[in-house]
């Protein structure tokens, strides 16, 4: 067998006698090992076998998830390697996924569900994506920490100053109704996780982002096909399966990647009544197109729209905030030509 990696670890217990180990990976025709000996006091050594396979992956993690079980008997590795997915991030971030990681396991699931309900109404008078308002994560760590106070709803990763001021009184309405049995600041957490099964989370949450970006460009993918067979918005998401507010996301990212989008734009703006287009139009131009709430507000009166009546005006907005963006980028180009 190939010996690929050797490394060796030390512990010291109470009595200040040293214990040394070594963990090795090693491969032979095509399959994986990861070995663990250990020396006993006795001075005899025991092995075991930590991982015997055929991929490079569940190999890693065998022996990522194994030396940080080591770890936390208190050996110490002679070479420093990274094993932990928590090693990768800064202080930052590290303690922001361990909240998250808490949250998981620790929401009150009923608080939860009265924040996703505000949520969804709060959104929907915005007239943006709920996941915009807030994101199930921070609900969830709101809904396992439970603050009762501006300040402690602020310690918490993702509700920044501006978030804070805006939604505070709404989320604190319902926090308050709750009573708590930890306490702010937030420093206590890391005492109360297993680096382990922290460690898997992390590996769990690293996979999924990447098969989510990968399903992602593959729908995006689809979605190009189905703009240039000139699908409507049913269609599209008969095809794709997603909800339409997403669908409209990925139709603005394939804008911002340059793709020439003007024909299905123009085709899905047919159906919307000119002089609606052409106030709307004048609205971008009078206030801007960072913001669609007071572009809707000046073309209709908002509290007469039904909730889905809303959502589709959103809808056509956006599509029309895209061609007016393209003929500001037109229009700056030719002035700059022209000087």
């Amino acid at each position: 067998m190939d010996v690929l990696f050797l490394n060796s670890m030390e512990k010291v217990d109470e009595r200040g006698v040293v214990f040394t180990g070594r963990v090795s990976i090693g491969e032979q025709q095509g399959v994986w090992y990861v070995m663990w000996t250990e020396d006993t006091e006795s001075g005899a050594s025991i092995q075991e076998s930590w991982y015997e396979g055929l991929h490079w992956d569940e190999m890693l993690n065998a022996f990522r998830q194994r030396v940080i079980a080591k770890q936390c008997e208190g050996y110490k590795p002679l070479l420093e390697v990274r094993v932990s997915e928590l090693d990768a991030l800064d202080a930052r971030s590290a303690y922001t996924s361990m909240l998250h990681f808490y949250s998981e396991g620790h929401a009150d699931e009923a608080l939860y569900e009265e924040l996703r309900q505000w949520r969804l109404k709060q959104a929907s008078q915005e007239g943006k994506a709920p996941f915009i308002v807030a994101t199930n994560r921070l609900l969830k760590m709101i809904s396992a920490f439970i603050p009762h106070t501006e300040e402690e709803l602020r310690q918490i990763p993702g509700m920044g100053k501006a978030r804070a001021g805006k939604f505070a009184k709404d989320i604190l309405s319902l926090t308050a109704q709750v009573e708590r049995s930890t306490a702010f600041p937030l420093d206590w957490v890391g005492d109360k996780i297993d680096p382990l099964k922290l460690n898997g989370w992390l590996l769990e949450e690293k996979e999924r982002k990447r098969k989510a970006e990968s399903d992602k460009l593959e729908n995006k993918r689809m979605l190009l096909e189905a703009i240039a067979r000139g699908e409507t918005l049913d269609e599209l998401q008969s095809t794709i399966q997603v909800q339409r507010r997403e669908l409209v996301g990925w139709v603005e990212e394939l804008d911002k990647e340059g793709y020439d989008l003007g024909p299905y734009i123009d085709l899905i703006l047919a159906r919307v009544p000119d002089s609606e287009r052409e106030q709307a139009w004048q609205a971008f131009e009078q206030q801007g197109d960072r913001y669609l709430k007071p572009i809707l507000q000046q073309i209709r009166k908002p509290e007469l729209l039904t909730p889905k009546e809303t959502e589709l005006a959103y809808e056509w907005l956006r599509f029309l905030r895209l061609k007016f963006r393209q003929e500001k980028r037109d229009r700056r180009a030719r002035e700059e030509e022209a000087s």
